[in-house]
């Protein structure tokens, strides 16, 4: 069974850092493309950044470049998502997810989803 579990989440003020985690049983990192994703409140599930499935290459959305890192240890079979120079903006749930196809930020081309957690950003 295909399961995730992410963890990271709290409370930052602007301009702090949190790394969030997640770690995955039941498949091999190897093999999936992966990703991670917010949703604010009263908003639509954004893509932030993502490892390609096919090539391994990292993509981030436009509000995130130069800010946060994607990156995974296959050893743990554990995906991680960097946060720096936290805004008010990223204040969200976040959620890991992955995908034997992903290759993009787009939410539908994943099958599989952690459980989401909340990053709060004060300003």
């Amino acid at each position: 069974e295909v399961q995730l579990q992410a963890s990271g989440g709290g409370l930052v003020q602007a301009g702090g850092s949190l790394r969030l985690s997640c770690a995955a049983s039941g498949f091999s990192f190897d093999d999936y493309g992966i990703g991670w994703f917010r949703q604010a409140p009263g908003k639509e599930r954004e893509g932030v950044a993502c490892v390609s499935s096919t090539d391994g290459s990292r993509h981030y959305a436009d509000s995130v470049k130069g800010r946060f890192t994607i990156s995974k240890d296959n050893t743990k079979n554990t995906m991680y998502l960097q946060m720096n120079s936290l805004k008010p903006e990223d204040t969200a749930v976040y959620y890991c997810a992955a995908d034997r196809a992903a290759t993009t930020l787009w939410p539908y081309e994943y099958d599989y989803w952690g459980q989401g957690t909340q990053v709060t950003v004060s300003s």
